[in-house]
């Protein structure tokens, strides 16, 4: 039963170690909250974007953070993006970000860059 509920997204072991991960590590913010993106110009961060120093991530640069207004939050869920034309595929976390951010993101993610940001709240 325990597999089953794993399986099923209880996620709060995978949680746990982000807060792990992220309390461990420098978050390092290279794109601050209404910059634009290097190569989609029209792509602005609704919210500060980075990188954990010292991660790996799916593109072999550190691990990418959006970091909202609550810092205080913690990790409030993840982000997993599938980008056609890197061809990767990533985990984005959420560190302090609000309802309404997490939405701007989602809307960044999905309709501006178009590389299918599928939220996975944390619980």
């Amino acid at each position: 039963m325990a597999e089953q509920e794993n399986a099923t997204g209880g996620g709060a072991g995978f949680f746990d170690h982000l807060d792990g991960l992220v309390a461990s590590a420098e978050l390092v913010v290279d794109r601050p909250k209404g910059s634009r993106h290097p190569r989609v110009p029209e792509a602005v961060y609704p919210v500060d974007y980075g990188y954990l120093d010292g991660t790996t991530g799916g593109d072999g640069d550190g691990v990418d953070v959006f970091a909202g207004s609550t810092p205080q939050a913690g990790v409030v869920g993840v982000f997993v993006t599938a980008d056609p034309i890197k061809r990767d595929v990533e985990v984005k976390i959420l560190l302090g970000c609000s309802p309404a951010e997490i939405e701007q993101v989602q809307h960044l993610l999905n309709d501006v860059l178009e590389i299918g940001g599928l939220l996975v709240p944390r619980r």
